[in-house]
């Protein structure tokens, strides 16, 4: 048993080194612009961005973490590659990024019209509607990838989330210390929201249909005696829907957008039933 466990720690010892290596590789091409040597480092980066060995993003305890170094090794991708042509039978696309592959040794289900760009990861369990999934994005076992919905690039969305019709997460890669779009476990995105600009979805909040939400959009919960303002984070089992507040220009007093919480999914309940509880209590359109 001991030695099974020397043996894993080693293991770890030595992708700890692997990493920190790529990670000196990578800073000090993209802070001098010397991209000579980079080469193989940039590569290694983006194929263990593919195949889920490393992420842009991870959570350490209850906070978020943003490794800046990957994506700088995305950007400096992009400036060494050349542009290719991509034939997929009648199709062709001229890119410098190629496809993902392999989706049925990965246990994804990917129908027609979806596409999904190599250097992103999908877990086991992972359907993609049409959609579109870009570069440096992770996308959690079980979840569903809804019609013409868009994962940008780096965005991180956890497993058994459902991301509807026509939704948009944003990318982020620049600045690179910026936090990417991360939607947790078990959220909900109702049909046509948009996510964008580092904005954080905690664990199984919903989002009605149509729901905006920017670094900046006001997101007031309305359930308390007064109302309570949050920026860039949805609170786990939040119930959200679109909503307007007043706001005075020199021209007036007109009407902007925010974001209402109205409520909260059941934690006595499992996902499922607390999700359409969540729906028809709150009469929230999905």
């Amino acid at each position: 048993m001991q030695g099974g466990e020397d043996v894993l720690s080693s293991r770890r010892m030595n992708a700890t080194s692997e990493a920190e290596a790529l990670k000196g590789t990578i800073e000090h091409a993209f802070s001098t612009g010397d991209h000579s040597a980079c080469g193989d480092a940039v590569e290694e980066v983006v194929r263990r961005l593919d195949c889920g060995e490393l992420r842009v993003a991870e959570k350490v305890g209850e906070r978020w973490v943003t490794h800046a170094w990957v994506k700088q090794a995305i950007l400096l991708y992009f400036r060494l590659r050349s542009m290719s042509t991509i034939e997929v039978g009648p199709f062709e696309f001229h890119d410098k990024i190629p496809l993902k592959k392999n989706f049925a040794g990965a246990n994804v289900r990917v129908v027609p019209h979806a596409l999904c760009r190599y250097g992103a990861f999908l877990e086991p369990g992972v359907v993609l509607m049409p959609s579109y999934v870009n570069i440096g994005a992770r996308v959690g076992a079980g979840t569903m990838i809804d019609t013409w919905a868009t994962v940008g690039s780096c965005a991180q969305v956890g497993s058994h989330v459902h991301v509807s019709g026509g939704v948009g997460i944003g990318g982020v890669l620049e600045p690179v210390q910026a936090s990417p779009v991360i939607i947790e476990d078990g959220a909900f995105l109702g049909s046509r929201c948009i996510v964008v600009e580092g904005t954080l979805v905690e664990k199984e909040a919903v989002l009605g249909a149509g729901v905006v939400i920017t670094a900046s959009t006001p997101i007031i919960d309305v359930t308390l005696d007064k109302p309570v303002t949050h920026r860039g984070r949805v609170p786990a089992r939040s119930v959200v829907i679109p909503g307007t507040m007043p706001k005075r220009f020199n021209a007036g007093e007109f009407q902007v957008p925010c974001a209402l919480i109205i409520g909260r999914r059941s934690e006595s309940t499992d996902q499922k039933t607390s999700l359409n509880q969540a729906l028809r209590d709150f009469q929230v359109p999905v």
